[in-house]
């Protein structure tokens, strides 16, 4: 692996302008199975919900074969087939209105390898900066994680159990409706979560893969539906294990004081993704 040659993607950068609309946050709103009034312009935007903008929409012809855009425009070009999204850190610094323009710019900050218990690991961290009337509404670090396809006779990565002091808790089983919404809703070709025979025989996994920040957003849907009227100020998480489509799903949270802790759990009673949102104060 050329590591000289992909380190040599960091400080690249990008930028992408969109406009918040609001047919993605209804459209949203009705697949997590939520209550809300119609959106109207004006209404903040929730909490991670600026996945919905800025969509990569590659021509078919500019697409890997595993429904991603091909390796080597903004992202470095990482020979190893399995790409996740392993975590990012948000900072919330100002509401994003309804039908307001905005605009994201991006950066390669870090390309590090790794060796890992399952082979060879690349992560990539990418800064993103929202901006929304000439001021930065959202920064966030996010980490994508490639590595190989599992061999046979390769160990299961190591399992933590789910916390059992959660104070609030919420159980669902995401179907492959969901996932497709999802996918859907932030244009993502990762055919890991809608082709069965794909995930299941090239990649390996034993069902569909629940995309990672669909897990992230419906740990923030948990705090949004214990206390509606609080502003998220900082979030975090990271994925630890992956959850599968049709299987149950639990949704944990802990808080104390200003600052919460969060997880996803799989059918198994393991942690599948840890995080923490901490609230804007008063």
């Amino acid at each position: 692996m050329d590591l000289d040659g992909l380190k040599a993607w960091v400080g690249r950068r990008d930028s992408a302008e969109d406009t918040a609309a609001l047919a993605p946050v209804a459209a949203l709103s009705a697949s997590l199975d939520r209550a809300d009034p119609p959106p109207r312009s004006g209404d903040p935007l929730p909490p991670l919900w600026h996945w919905l903008y800025f969509l990569e929409a590659k021509p078919a012809s500019e697409l890997g074969p595993d429904g991603h855009p091909k390796r080597g425009g903004f992202l470095p070009p990482v020979p190893l087939p399995r790409r996740m999204w392993a975590g990012s850190r948000l900072t919330f610094l100002a509401p994003i209105p309804l039908g307001a323009p905005i605009r994201r710019d991006s950066e390669i900050l870090k390309v590090e390898v790794k060796e890992g218990r399952s082979g060879t690991l690349v992560f990539v961290t990418v800064r993103h900066r929202v901006m929304c009337a000439g001021a930065a509404a959202i920064e966030e670090e996010h980490d994508i994680v490639y590595r190989n396809s599992p061999k046979p006779g390769d160990a299961a990565p190591a399992a933590k159990p789910e916390p059992g002091d959660g104070t609030w808790s919420r159980r669902l089983v995401p179907d492959p409706v969901l996932l497709f919404r999802y996918s859907a809703l932030t244009f993502n070709g990762h055919r890991i979560h809608y082709d069965h025979p794909y995930v299941t025989t090239v990649e390996g996994y034993p069902g569909l893969v629940v995309h990672g920040p669909l897990q992230a957003t419906l740990m923030l849907d948990l705090v949004r539906r214990q206390r509606p009227a609080a502003r998220v100020r900082r979030f975090s998480f990271r994925a630890l294990q992956p959850v599968f489509a049709d299987r149950p799903l639990g949704v944990g949270g802990r808080p104390a004081g200003s600052a919460i802790a969060l997880w996803v759990a799989n059918d198994s009673g393991h942690l599948a993704m840890d995080g923490e949102a901490v609230l804007a104060e008063g």
